[in-house]
């Protein structure tokens, strides 16, 4: 496994994977910061390409991403990730619109579990999640940082790196 680190406006960013194709991207600011294993080999170098559309989207100048991703996990989670990346940019949904879209209306709850696990975060968009009061709710990255990616798609503020 082959790692580099990202300074970003919502923290330290670590990206994972084989350098080209990214398994993992971790807000270490968070509440659930990544563990470097001793296994892993830093590599600067690795995911330019990441790095390059991550920096458009804190600029507010890209909306979408298109990298190369293996999300592993169960069926179920990458269903729900998988539903993650149809979110348009800009707009929320609740835990339990997100169910009903992957057919599963009474598994909110396990949908906000599988949300929560999430391996690639921004990219893959779990912060437009919300409850359905409306309300922030079940970041990894803190509900601050949240608010941040929320404001930046609906054009509040750009987050220069």
């Amino acid at each position: 496994m082959i790692y580099t680190t990202v300074e970003s406006p919502i923290g330290e960013l670590l990206l994972l994977g084989d350098g080209e194709v990214l398994r993992g991207l971790y807000m270490q600011a968070g509440r659930r910061p990544i563990r470097i294993r001793p296994a892993w080999e830093r590599d600067d170098s690795a995911f330019p390409e990441a790095r390059e559309q991550l920096a458009q989207y804190f600029a507010g100048e890209r909306t979408s991403f298109d990298l190369p991703m293996q999300l592993d996990g169960s069926v179920f989670q990458r269903t729900v990730w998988h539903a993650l990346t149809e979110i348009p940019y800009g707009q929320t949904i609740s835990y339990g619109e997100l169910a009903r879209r992957i057919g599963r209306p009474d598994l909110a709850r396990a949908v906000g579990t599988a949300n929560g696990q999430n391996p690639i975060a921004v990219i893959v968009p779990c912060h437009r999640v919300i409850g359905s009061d409306g309300k922030l709710v079940g970041y990894g990255g803190g509900l601050e940082n949240k608010r941040l990616l929320l404001d930046l798609e609906q054009g509040t503020v750009p987050l220069a790196l």
